[in-house]
């Protein structure tokens, strides 16, 4: 079953509808631009965006080509992008909003890593973006890797479309995605660890522990792609850790265009999501480009984290 196909057996309201089309078209686009080898699509401009990260020439694509298929759609009334330092009013009567991270890792192109989009969408109301994460609607990520997968969550299920490059469409592949409660993989930058919190140091000793036949219990698999990193965790069960670390107190990953959309596809499958200190989706963001500590993944695994953590405070 293709998404256009899928869609139309559900009774998710149109505009929703729109928007996933939306975002499918501009996948696709972006897709096929990443696989054209072209060697002018690549690389930095040599210049930095308001996260005070390095600007790759496919950031600025990735965000055009989005932009550009959520202009098509009356029921979008602005656009928050990790490219762009303010929010850009797309149509004054549009009912919702879109934060979007449009390239995701894009920094791992020129080695050939796995790249990603991701987006949040919610009801435009007084608030603005500065919603809690449980208030979006919608979720939804796209990863290009050696396949394209297009994953959402909607009224707490999640599905997975996979693209055929052939036909240029997404077929379902993965309905109603379930994560293990627990796993044996843990993601994070070990090249941190002198810089973290006791308590996620102590679990990253506690997943190298041996087991009574001296055989390790957990393997380490970082690939430094937030959409990569948690794909994976999210179908086999696992665990990813982005801390907070002395140069960046308040965390690296950004609240409401990254983490909450991962957090709310998360639970829909059953994972759990936090800051170490409460929930992701119920913190109330301060500013549009708020960062902040990040864990998620399988449920079994979050709570073990958060129990050390307890217990560094006790």
């Amino acid at each position: 079953m293709n998404l256009a196909t899928f869609l139309n057996s559900k009774k998710y309201d149109n505009e929703i509808k729109e928007i996933l089309i939306a975002i499918q078209i501009g996948s696709i686009d972006l897709y096929n631009k990443l696989n054209q080898q072209e060697s002018d699509l690549f690389g930095s401009l040599g210049q930095k965006n308001i996260q005070n990260e390095d600007v790759q020439k496919l950031d600025l694509i990735a965000n055009d080509i989005f932009i550009n298929n959520f202009k098509k759609t009356d029921c979008i009334h602005s656009v928050l992008s990790e490219e762009e330092k303010e929010v850009r009013i797309l149509n004054n009567s549009g009912s919702h909003l879109i934060a979007m991270d449009p390239l995701d890792g894009s920094s791992n192109i020129d080695v050939n890593i796995p790249v990603g989009s991701i987006f949040s969408v919610l009801m435009n109301n007084e608030e603005g973006f500065l919603q809690k994460g449980s208030s979006q609607r919608l979720a939804c990520y796209v990863i290009y890797g050696t396949a394209a997968m297009l994953v959402f969550a909607i009224d707490n299920e999640a599905y997975g479309f996979s693209l055929n490059i052939k036909t240029s469409q997404y077929i379902l592949t993965h309905p109603n995605i379930q994560t293990p409660k627990t796993g044996s993989i843990f993601s994070i930058n070990e090249g941190n660890l002198n810089s973290l919190t006791k308590s996620v140091v102590n679990y990253v000793k506690f997943c190298k522990e041996l087991n009574s036949n001296g055989k390790r219990t957990h393997t380490g698999r970082f690939i430094g792609s937030l959409v990569a990193d948690f794909h994976r965790n999210m179908l086999k069960g696992g665990i990813f850790i982005y801390s907070k670390t002395n140069d960046k107190p308040e965390g690296q990953l950004r609240l409401i265009y990254e983490c909450n959309p991962i957090a709310f596809i998360a639970k829909a499958t059953n994972s759990l999501s936090s800051n170490l200190k409460e929930e992701i989706l119920d913190v109330k963001p301060e500013h549009i480009h708020q960062r902040t500590p990040f864990v998620v993944g399988s449920s079994e695994m979050v709570q073990k984290i958060l129990s050390l953590q307890i217990s560094e405070r006790t």
